[in-house]
Parts: C-alpha cells; structure tokens; sequence
C-alpha cells in the first residue's frame, strides 16, 4: 500500500472512531478542505471542523473503501450514517474525496456529495424541494459557517 493510502485509512479510521486528533494529525498546518456545506476552510478552520463534527456526531457510523494514492493524489469513497441534530433526522451521506498530499500529509482534501440528497435527509419535505434552490444551499452553508465559527470562539 502507498503511504498517501495508509495516510488515507489512517485518517477515515480515526474518523470512524471519532477521534478527531489523529484525523487533524493527517493534515499539513495549512491544509485546506472544501465539500458542499463546509466552502473554502483552510488551517485551524479545517481541524476546528473534524473536532466539531467529532463532538456532535449522533450515532455516527463510518465505512469507506476505494482507496487509492499515489505520491501526488488520492481519492476514496466514503458513507456516513448519522442522526442530524438539529432536525432528529437520519441521514446516509455519500462522499467521494479527493486528495492533495505535501510531505506525507494532506495538504487539499475535497469531499464531493449531493446537497440537494442530503437536504431532502436533514430537512424533510422543504429540503427535498428547496435543496436544489442556490437559496437554501446558501443558506445551509451560512449555517455551517456560523456552527463553525462559534464552535472555534468556545475554544
């Protein structure tokens, strides 16, 4: 196995288990991450983000599988299966992830995946006919940013 793979299992083993020091471990101090919700985060934003979600994951359960690198890039897909906290609702996400590696560590991490699914998950009925809408999304993400921004003063 390449090490940018092993680095790759390391970090969604971590996950798995919620353990959000060895998930930041895995990443260069001036990694960036991107997905659908979580825009444009960079440096302590993204390890602010895995400690969050680490903490407020309800019922988390991880798997992931296809992991490839080599001494560039990598790529897995992974499933989440969580209770969303603010709504009590199930959710099943499906992420395909891409990698940028620096010196043994990620240093570009990008997660791609349906918002328009996962809002029709989190929200019920007006998220699975508004979650299309640049409206809702913009406002799921401004959410996200304000989770994360006061999670970031707490500490």
């Amino acid at each position: 196995m390449h090490p940018n793979a092993a680095l790759i299992d390391t970090f969604y083993t971590a996950f798995a288990r919620r353990d959000a020091e060895a998930m930041v471990s895995c990443y260069a101090p001036d990694a960036r991450f991107s997905d659908p919700v979580f825009v444009g985060l960079e440096g302590k934003e993204v390890f602010a983000m895995w400690r969050m979600l680490s903490v407020r994951a309800n019922d988390l359960s991880l798997t992931f599988r296809d992991v490839s690198a080599d001494d560039a890039t990598g790529h897995a897909h992974w499933e989440a299966r969580y209770v969303f906290s603010k709504t009590g609702r199930r959710i099943h996400n499906v992420i395909d992830a891409s990698f940028v590696f620096s010196q043994g560590k990620i240093a570009r991490h990008e997660d791609r995946f349906d918002l328009w699914r996962w809002a029709g998950m989190a929200l019920g009925l007006p998220g699975k006919l508004l979650g299309w809408t640049p409206m809702l999304q913009s406002k799921l993400r401004a959410e996200a940013r304000r989770g994360l921004d006061a999670y970031m003063n707490e500490k």
